[in-house]
């Protein structure tokens, strides 16, 4: 049932509105003042928040900025008397959800009522998601190297360094980048991830940085590129070193002056965005064999985190096994299998030269065709690809 905190220091006010609310069915609770209703929020749970403006002591406005301090996701409907809608209006501004001109209209407040509660249950189901997406990215392992990398990560997410990952194919490097990104300020914004050994070498500027409509053939409309759409948040650039130099230059020049030339344009667009790149390729070989740029390499390596081999941190396979058998009985809606020691031993004998990304399928394969228990039999018939 929705709970709503009714903070008003008018007796009668408080009265009418619950009695029209529990007639609907809402759980009510009263305040007769901004300091009452604030230790009410801090103390119990509430869904919505109906609060008088004009109060002694501490008005609306005061109760609003308390309470998106600390509980931000409450829906606060603010009540206003005539001639202080631009009162109103501030409160709109500093997070309040909806306002009420007094004498009340039921019908209105009702629905403010309703349409707070669904934004309510939005935030919810948004907070949800994200917390599955976490999981869903969670760096698994209790190994000296992953301990490192997460104490890297906790160290680095919170500042504007650029981030260089390197590894091999496999080991994680995107996770990284996307736990920078989690535990750093910009959160809340885009995180962008370009592929550039994907895109072909022609088109990989019109990728990043955009172009007008008619630069080139099929250019038929204007199109935003990976840079702005990353603006005010991270842009991760898989695979640099498969970049052509040409677009390393204009990638270094971004990193430079912080703006971008959109293929076919003439006018610079800033753009604020942090840059965390990653490779499989050793970047200083590529430097001497002419196929990168050193200055650019030199912008990017602020922080250089090399990502571990699975055959370094074999020790993290029980629990890799854990996590990915819960993970792929849930995208099957299959029951969960066991393993017996013998059989995790024989995946830990393994080489995983594709590591992570072999080792899951792997496991995905033995969930698919063994019974209940997985036995060292089973790993043996069926961890290299079935032929």
């Amino acid at each position: 049932m929705t709970k709503i905190l009714i903070i008003d220091d008018e007796q009668a006010i408080r009265k009418a509105l619950k009695e029209i609310l529990e007639y609907e069915k809402y759980e009510v609770e009263e305040a007769k003042s901004g300091f009452e209703g604030l230790e009410k929020i801090r103390n119990e749970k509430f869904d919505l928040v109906l609060c008088d403006i004009k109060m002694p002591q501490m008005d609306g406005i005061e109760v609003l900025e308390k309470i998106m301090e600390f509980n931000p996701d409450i829906p606060v409907v603010m009540i206003t008397g005539h001639g202080s809608v631009e009162t109103a209006v501030e409160a709109l501004k500093k997070g309040a959800y909806d306002f009420i001109e007094k004498p009340l209209d039921m019908n209105r407040l009702l629905v403010s009522v309703r349409n707070a509660g669904e934004k309510k249950e939005l935030v919810k189901e948004t907070k949800t998601l994200r917390r599955k997406i976490k999981k869903t990215y969670e760096i698994v392992g209790e190994s000296i190297e992953i301990h490192k990398i997460k104490d890297i990560i906790d160290r680095v997410a919170p500042t504007e360094a650029r981030v260089l990952i390197t590894g091999e194919n496999g080991t994680g490097k995107e996770l990284v980048a996307r736990w920078m990104h989690e535990k750093s300020p910009r959160t809340e914004n885009p995180f962008v991830e370009v592929n550039c050994a994907a895109i072909p070498s022609e088109l990989i500027e019109s990728e990043l940085f955009g172009h007008e409509k008619g630069a080139f053939t099929s250019a038929h409309k204007k199109r935003e590129g990976k840079f702005e759409q990353a603006n005010t948040g991270t842009i991760f650039l898989d695979e640099i070193g498969d970049m052509s130099l040409a677009a390393q230059a204009k990638v270094l020049r971004v990193l430079e002056e912080s703006k971008i030339l959109p293929v076919g344009s003439n006018k610079l667009v800033k753009v604020d965005v942090r840059v965390i790149a990653a490779t499989n390729k050793n970047l200083k070989e590529e430097i001497k064999n002419g196929n990168f740029r050193e200055d650019l390499y030199h912008r990017l390596s602020v922080i250089i985190v090399k990502m571990p081999t699975l055959r370094e941190r074999k020790e993290d396979i029980p629990l890799l096994i854990e996590h990915f058998t819960k993970m792929i009985a849930n995208e099957y809606n299959m029951a969960v299998k066991n393993y017996t020691p013998e059989a995790i031993n024989e995946l830990k004998s393994l080489k995983w030269t594709g590591n992570i990304r072999e080792f899951r399928n792997v496991i995905e394969r033995l969930m698919i065709l063994c019974e209940d228990t997985v036995q060292a039999e089973d790993v043996r018939k069926y961890a290299l690809p079935i032929e």
